[in-house]
């Protein structure tokens, strides 16, 4: 693959996955596509899609060029690939203030752990070290991912 990637545009990509879709690159065109399961049920059909709208026809002929020619498709790094809970883990335990480290590490600890973890972090004021902490993360993974893919990257 001649063409670059730019890190961003993967880690947006990642920082917005839910259970009901994909996100591809296009190792033809540098493109990232998203692709939901219902699309690609559809695509698997192989019945006229005439009768959607146009976005969900373009969002069809997406999954079927997915399906179609996969080998000119990557997927991104998927939920199972980012490890949030380990993120956060993480981020407890870079804390300088050992009290807090402290805390913080608590609230990820059993069930209910995401939310707890999501409220402490305002609750203490340390939400934008979080936010960093993460994207940080997720940069590491997202260049690990092109690397790993062959895939040449910008920072931009």
């Amino acid at each position: 693959m001649s063409l670059s990637v730019k890190l961003n545009d993967i880690i947006n990509e990642m920082e917005i996955q839910s259970n009901d879709h994909s996100y591809y690159l296009n190792k033809k065109t540098g493109e990232i596509v998203m692709v939901t399961d219902e699309h690609f049920s559809l695509a698997d059909d192989s019945e006229d899609i005439s009768h959607y709208s146009d976005w969900e026809q373009e969002a069809i002929r997406v999954a079927i060029n997915v399906l179609e020619s996969e080998e000119n498709f990557i997927p991104l790094p998927s939920k199972f690939d980012i490890h949030e809970y380990q993120i956060m883990e993480d981020f407890c335990l870079s804390l300088d203030d050992e009290n807090l480290r402290g805390k913080m590490y608590r609230s990820v600890k059993g069930s209910g752990a995401f939310r707890r973890f999501k409220d402490s972090i305002f609750e203490y004021g340390i939400e934008k070290n979080w936010f960093q902490h993460r994207r940080e993360a997720f940069k590491r993974i997202a260049v690990d991912w092109c690397e790993g893919n062959d895939i040449p990257y910008t920072e931009e």
